[in-house]
């Protein structure tokens, strides 16, 4: 299998939904939050929460099964333009595993679990 197609592949396998409700943008993310897919990731969610015209975001973990360093990097990044615009950012259904990334990482203390 050749390299373009393996990071296609690789970028397909987290998959992101979004619903607006109560001035909030819900980001319902499934599978693994990595260097190889937050890319695409940052410009789904950056089109998404500009289009909706809503102030917060909140990010559902319930389907996530791995994040790396690039993950808590994503998530800082949308707070800070949330953060800009007075809005907060919350994160929910978070595993174990994940609150402690969070935790250890200090991401805890800018966004609300």
């Amino acid at each position: 299998m050749n390299k373009i197609k393996k990071t296609y592949e690789r970028m397909n396998e987290v998959e992101a939904k979004f619903k607006v409700s109560d001035n909030a943008l819900t980001v319902k993310l499934s599978g693994e939050i990595d260097a190889q897919s937050v890319g695409v990731l940052r410009r789904k969610i950056d089109v998404e929460y500009d289009c909706s015209a809503v102030k917060n975001m909140i990010f559902d973990f319930k389907e996530v099964n791995f994040m790396d360093s690039s993950g808590i990097g994503l998530i800082i990044g949308r707070y800070k333009r949330v953060a800009a615009l007075g809005g907060y950012v919350k994160i929910k259904n978070a595993n174990k595993t994940l609150k402690r990334i969070i935790e250890l990482s200090g991401l805890g203390r800018i966004v609300r679990l």
